[in-house]
């Protein structure tokens, strides 16, 4: 399935993509894309249903962060050897853990804000996992079993707040419109292999990033098995696995940074693209 939650921001309304491409309601069934509505049993309750006897959506609406409610935005650094290589830092020897703040949820299509004096906004595509099932001290073994799915997310980043700022990631990490979701949450029995996926990214049409999952340095289960050990999971938490090569900081010999009235358009194979303008912050 294709989940997804549409709608003025505040107000997003749970739905499900269907094969022609188009939105049913879930409202009848869901009260949101969110929380226990991800766990197993309601993942498979929704599976069983009819699209087709779905309210069809016929507006062209806002689509919003494909999960809601979220308690956790949990963020993987340097988790692409040769992202790593280009940031002229060291592979790490175990999970580089940082956070962004959940006011920084964006929808994919949503504009994207540069901060206030911000001279080194960036960009990074990244494949997101979000957790259906929670758990502490999970086995590695078994810690795709608590995956709902997967959705592209944009971990924008400040990189003079992230780096220059007294070394906390997590302020450059989390200014407001830095966490754009989706568009669709895509259920992990449609995705064979969550590493072997393609993932890209483009400003103003030049293609900056092209990668595949197959070279992560720390894959999925390893992450939800550490993770795990520092946290408990919960139903609707979202890990941002990390970046492959091509983000503005990594340019030569002159880093290129994000400047207001930019498109930015990023997407990973089988779960969507996303489209973002930049716009100043306010």
């Amino acid at each position: 399935m294709k989940l997804l939650r549409y709608g003025n921001k505040g107000q997003e309304k749970p739905g499900l993509l269907d094969s022609q491409g188009q939105i049913r309601d879930l409202s009848a069934h869901v009260s949101d894309i969110a929380g226990s509505a991800l766990d197993p049993a309601s993942l498979a309750t929704l599976a069983r249903l009819d699209p087709t006897s779905l309210p069809l959506v016929t507006s062209s609406p806002r689509i919003g962060a494909c999960v809601g409610q979220v308690g956790k935005f949990i963020c993987i650094g340097l988790n692409y050897a040769d992202h790593a290589a280009e940031s002229g830092m060291a592979v790490p020897s175990e999970p580089v853990i940082f956070n962004k703040w959940t006011s920084a949820i964006n929808g994919p299509n949503d504009d994207v804000q540069i901060p206030r004096d911000s001279k080194k906004t960036d960009w990074e595509v990244e494949l997101g996992v979000v957790i259906g099932k929670g758990g502490r001290y999970i086995d590695e073994a078994n810690a795709l079993e608590h995956v709902a799915g997967y959705c592209v997310i944009n971990d924008v980043s400040e990189r003079e707040w992230q780096l220059e700022r007294g070394g906390t990631w997590d302020k450059g990490k989390g200014f407001d419109t830095f966490g754009p979701l989706g568009p669709w949450l895509v259920t992990r029995d449609e995705i064979a292999d969550p590493h072997q996926l393609n993932l890209w990214l483009e400003v103003d049409g030049h293609r900056y990033q092209d990668g595949n999952t197959r070279t992560l340095v720390f894959q999925i289960p390893a992450l939800i098995a550490y993770l795990s050990r520092c946290m408990s999971l919960q139903p609707g938490d979202v890990i941002s696995t990390g970046t492959p090569p091509g983000v503005g900081m990594g340019v030569k010999p002159n880093a290129v940074y994000l400047r207001p009235g930019q498109e930015i358009r990023l997407g990973i194979e089988g779960l969507g693209e996303q489209r973002q303008r930049t716009v100043q912050a306010d």
